[in-house]
């Protein structure tokens, strides 16, 4: 692809960088801000620093947030004896688009995949342990995880973990198609599977 500029040519290359955008789609996109006033692109550079800068994990679930506990932990509207644990933020999204959830999360940041060398110690399920020594409150933990193999597996391990506490394990209903991920699930299907959780049975 031959570019006009050599600038031109760096953003092209950085924003290609992102998923789902080719080299087309960032090129149309340079040339768009080229053609808006400077005050759009700097606004919109100044948004990116402070995202990359300023961002913070919540301390409890480890949800994106803005401060150190993130507004879903601090509510006092939530159900605080249900938890859901999830992959990743884009999984919470997902659930509250669905209206049907009004409890707690607890975000791995990915899940057990030993052919990718992913073990336990790599997600957040120690913290999730610690959370119900801490908070004895929680009567249910609900495993909205990927119907993988992999999402499987970390069900399986994070249930053996928690089986000292004697809490109610659950799972999401398999309204989720097998090998589907949880965040690209319409939201009719997955309120409907958060409503018709089952017993998860380890055995």
């Amino acid at each position: 692809m031959q570019f006009p500029s050599k600038l031109v040519e760096e953003a092209v290359n950085e924003i290609s960088k992102l998923p789902g955008i080719g080299k087309k789609t960032a090129l149309r996109l340079v040339l768009h801000l080229l053609k808006e006033e400077p005050f759009t692109t700097e606004t919109l550079s100044e948004a990116l620093v402070n995202l990359r800068t300023r961002i913070k994990y919540c301390k409890i679930c480890f949800n994106i947030s803005d401060s150190d506990t993130c507004a879903i932990c601090s509510s006092h509207r939530r159900d605080n004896s249900i938890i859901c644990v999830v992959e990743n933020t884009q999984d919470v999204l997902a659930i509250e688009n669905t209206s049907q959830y009004n409890g707690l999360y607890h975000i791995l940041g990915g899940i057990i995949s030993p052919i990718n060398g992913i073990g336990p110690e790599d997600v957040n399920i120690e913290p999730l342990v610690k959370r119900l020594d801490d908070f004895k409150e929680v009567e249910e933990i609900i495993l909205a995880l990927s119907a993988t193999m992999e999402g499987d597996t970390t069900a399986f391990y994070i249930t053996k973990k928690l089986k000292r506490f004697g809490k109610k394990v659950t799972t999401i209903a398999r309204g989720v198609p097998v090998g589907g991920e949880l965040e690209y699930a319409d939201e009719i299907t997955l309120g409907r599977s958060i409503l018709s959780r089952s017993t998860y049975d380890s055995n």
